[in-house]
């Protein structure tokens, strides 16, 4: 079988998903030795290139002052907070899947419904005040 839009055909992950499911298996080996998660948090956010190595530590900022009940810690290798062990919000790179924007997520744990839809991911292009502001509201609405 040959390539597809430079994916390999033969499977059905693309070599960024096999890598994401390798950090997790990495993560859960960590945390069963009860390695310090938000220093793993840290480490993911120093290896990302600009600008969303900026982006991600306000966010890790904006995280911790506005919802103190979230811990750090990694989710498929990328710097995601949780309460009682289930990830409530999460920062992905652009490089993460070759996306051309880093984005900011919620998972359904987060309790940010609205009716019958609602956003749950968010493209970051950059973060100016406006947008760490809404961040901070969504994260606070998030674990209220």
């Amino acid at each position: 079988m040959g390539k597809i839009e430079g994916k390999k055909s033969a499977g059905f992950l693309t070599d960024e998903e096999k890598a994401a499911m390798r950090e997790t298996i990495k993560e859960r080996a960590m945390e069963q030795k009860g390695a310090n998660n938000e220093n793993a948090v840290l480490a993911k956010i120093a290896e990302m290139p600009e600008p969303d190595r900026t982006m991600a530590k306000r966010i890790h900022a904006i995280v911790k002052a506005n919802a103190p009940g979230l811990s750090p810690k990694t989710w498929y290798g990328m710097p995601a907070y949780a309460k009682d062990d289930r990830v409530i919000c999460f920062f992905q790179s652009g490089r993460k899947f070759k996306s051309r924007y880093a984005t900011f997520g919620f998972s359904d744990k987060a309790k940010l419904d609205e009716g019958r839809m609602w956003p749950t991911t968010f493209a970051l292009k950059e973060l100016t005040a406006a947008e760490e502001a809404r961040i901070a509201a969504l994260v606070k609405k998030a674990t209220e």
